[in-house]
């Protein structure tokens, strides 16, 4: 295949890589704002785009954030391409704060305190309690178990997943709306001027570089 790799990383580089990309997240950060600049589509619908993916990013849906962000897209009229190169508003380097400010505010909205033992954080729990990486772990193990039953002997075991979708799904999808809509309008109208005067200077320039052809 033309596009196929030659050296296969192995599955802990990727990981690796995931977490923390070759030449750091300056550089991946840098390419993303790159790609947005030289977008070819107007400013508005570009910060659609842009809009849409970082809302995306605030849902529990992880592994479907870019399904998510183009299906809003297509919903906002705004650029595709710019709506996955959203979602990287959602990265390791903020999961932690964009899940404690939606579980937060889903726990508020649906008059429940705030269970701070899901990021370790109630130090007044003595006994081992289930972080949120475990709830995510135990919900994704269940999943695979009873796939796995269907076809054998085993019983089917859904205490995980339950766990999962009263402490952390609900909370996390309802709580996740405010934020995410705050996140997405803030970051429309900061890139809608940012993109319109690179357009403008970008425009410029290539009329001085045909104009000194012309000459």
């Amino acid at each position: 295949m033309v596009f196929k790799r030659r050296d296969r990383r192995p599955i802990w580089k990727i990981v690796l890589d995931f977490v923390y990309p070759r030449g750091g997240w300056a550089r991946a950060f840098g390419y993303v704002k790159h790609r947005l600049r030289r977008l070819p589509d107007t400013p508005e619908k570009i910060s659609r785009g842009i809009a849409a993916g970082v809302f995306a990013a605030f849902t529990p849906f992880y592994g479907l954030h870019f399904v998510i962000a183009i299906v809003l897209a297509r919903i906002t009229r705004g650029n595709i391409l710019a709506a996955l190169l959203g979602t990287f508003a959602g990265n390791p380097l903020t999961y932690i704060p964009i899940a404690i400010a939606s579980l937060g505010t889903g726990y508020w909205l649906l008059g429940r305190p705030f269970n701070a033992a899901l990021f370790g954080l109630d130090y007044s729990v003595t006994e081992d309690y289930c972080t949120l990486g475990c709830q995510f772990s135990n919900a994704f193990a269940d999943i695979v178990h009873n796939f796995v039953a269907m076809f054998t002997v085993e019983t089917a075991d859904w205490t995980g997943l339950i766990a999962f979708y009263h402490e952390v799904f609900v909370p996390y999808l309802i709580g996740g709306i405010a934020p995410g809509l705050l996140c997405a309008l803030l970051s429309y109208y900061l890139f809608v001027p940012i993109i319109a005067v690179y357009q403008k200077r970008r425009r410029k320039a290539l009329q001085t570089k045909l104009d000194q052809l012309k000459k």
